[in-house]
């Protein structure tokens, strides 16, 4: 989740918030990749999830990193909610998740090397006061009540709201974790190509990173619960967009999406106002129930935008927002997966061939279907394993395009970093396949056993 926006003045007119998206634009040679990932604190002893406070909790972890690394502080009020260093930020999901954002960087080596420096500094301060870390899509066997809310005035108001809008809200505030990059556009159209390819490419890396075949401490019925968990959770402000492909698509027709979604907040002052259910069109107008006669500012356009959840989105930049949390070396497969395809335009247009006649139909049930088989996935005669082959393959080539050396010239590109999704097509399995293989036979239905295996 994301900390609060600021900067920005007033809001004039309806092109400045096109506008807000336009400043994104950014030239090729300017692009970068900024990897966030999730993951869940546990005691070792105990297994249970860590609380906020105490002497094995999440505020424990975040002054460790905060005394140990020289990580900047970032408080709402008395709590401790965050850290910043070098473009970078730690901070807490709703249910007491980790999540580094990365900052914005040049190549895979370099965002694989971050990925690497804060588990390594995660896990040392974690060492000491007996809590471990796993990468999962969802909790194996914890419930709601096991992973108490955070300290946040944002998810306080979402998780009061999200019962009255779907079903599954308050399990993905708590009980889940995933991995995203986070991707440049030059121009209008290229962020619209790219955008296309994202939201029709997305139950692919959804099938390849599936890895919460666990809920409520058995088996669940799918690879992944967690992308299962947002097709119930908001119609309003999730799905894979259908108008992004129809005639007409630019920012401003992203604009008028936005301003129809309901508001969750308006911050001012270091606090949250409930807007809840409220229409930012409102507010243009100084019409907002929350703050008569206020009109909002840039960085209210900002924070509004962090409450849209499709399965991509944009922001000044792209967010690819299908997979699960997973191992270690899955973290940086994922950056590779998408820049392979996003950042070499020949790539990039042999992804779009793939994708451009599929219709609105096809790809939501490309969606259900990935969350529910995975790579065994099919849909209208369409396998999934054979559209994860292809993409791989094109995402490699554009890795190879590339050139990114690493290692100081000693590794001539960044196509290594797919090696996990080849192993993948290769034995037909994606992470969940293995948990509930291991589930069924050594485990001996026992899914704490994963805790032993798979945390980092």
């Amino acid at each position: 989740m994301s900390i609060p926006q600021s900067g920005g003045g007033l809001i004039d007119s309806f092109d400045d918030l096109i506008q807000y998206f336009a400043k994104g634009n950014k030239p090729a040679k300017d692009w970068k990749i900024g990897t966030e990932h999730e993951k869940f604190g546990y005691c070792k002893d105990t297994l249970n999830p860590i609380p906020y406070e105490g002497e094995r909790s999440v505020k424990s972890i975040l002054e460790g990193l905060q005394n140990r690394y020289k990580w900047d502080p970032v408080f709402e009020g008395e709590y401790l909610i965050g850290l910043t260093k070098e473009g970078a930020n730690v901070s807490l999901e709703p249910g007491g998740q980790l999540e580094l954002s990365g900052a914005p960087l040049d190549n895979i080596h370099q965002t694989c090397d971050e990925v690497n420096v804060h588990l390594r500094e995660v896990q040392s301060v974690a060492d000491e006061i007996g809590v471990k870390f796993i990468g999962l899509g969802a909790a194996p066997h914890w419930s709601h009540e096991d992973m108490p809310l955070m300290p946040k005035g944002r998810y306080k108001l979402m998780d009061a709201y999200m019962g009255t809008v779907g079903t599954s809200g308050t399990q993905m505030m708590r009980r889940t974790c995933t991995v995203q990059v986070n991707l440049d556009f030059a121009s209008e159209s290229d962020m619209v190509q790219k955008f296309r390819v994202a939201l029709a490419l997305q139950p692919v890396a959804t099938a390849l990173f599936a890895n919460s075949p666990f809920f409520d401490g058995k088996l669940n019925g799918h690879k992944s619960w967690r992308s299962r968990i947002w097709r119930h959770l908001d119609d309003s402000r999730t799905g894979m967009l259908p108008f992004v492909f129809e005639e007409g698509m630019g920012f401003e027709r992203y604009v008028d999406y936005a301003l129809d979604v309901p508001m969750y907040f308006v911050y001012r002052d270091g606090k949250y106002i409930d807007a809840l259910g409220m229409s930012f069109r409102d507010f243009l107008k100084g019409e907002l129930p929350a703050l008569p006669g206020e009109k909002p500012t840039l960085s209210d356009w900002a924070d509004h935008l962090t409450t849209i959840f499709p399965e991509a989105r944009i922001k000044q930049y792209m967010e690819m927002r299908g997979a699960d949390g997973g191992p270690w070396r899955r973290l940086c497969a994922l950056p590779a997966y998408w820049v392979g395809m996003m950042y070499d335009q020949t790539a990039l247009d042999a992804a779009w061939d793939i994708a451009k006649d599929w219709t609105p139909e096809f790809r939501e049930e490309l969606r259900v279907a990935s969350s529910i088989d995975g790579l065994q996935a099919e849909v209208q005669g369409v396998k999934m394993m054979d559209l994860a082959r292809e993409t791989i393959a094109i995402s490699e080539n554009g890795l190879t395009a590339r050139g990114r050396e690493g290692a100081g010239g000693l590794v001539p590109n960044e196509t290594h970093f797919l090696n996990a999704l080849k192993d993948s097509i290769s034995s037909g399995q994606s992470p969940a396949d293995e948990l509930i293989e291991k589930f069924n036979g050594d485990w001996g239905a026992d899914v704490t056993k994963v805790f032993d295996q798979y945390s980092y």
